[in-house]
């Protein structure tokens, strides 16, 4: 989620990408809400509750046993 006041960079985010991206408002005040860091990945069910919040920096996707990781939560995620 991309915090409110920072979404100058969205169009070069999103570009050529599929990837939902989720540009919070000071209207939604949705940082807050779900009491997110910086480069948090936040995980949603069906229901739009939160299942997973995993942060980029403390675990560096260069990191093979950080992907491993990531990969097998949302593997585990997305299973019923």
């Amino acid at each position: 989620m991309n915090e409110a006041g920072y979404e100058s960079g969205n169009a070069d985010v999103t570009t050529g990408r599929v990837l939902p991206w989720l540009q919070d408002t000071d209207l939604v005040g949705a940082w807050a809400l779900w009491e997110v860091a910086y480069r948090d990945l936040v995980v949603l069910d069906a229901a739009n509750r939160v299942v997973l919040v995993y942060n980029l920096t403390e675990h560096n996707l260069g990191d093979g046993a950080n992907y491993a990781e990531l990969k097998a939560l949302l593997v585990d995620a997305a299973s019923p």
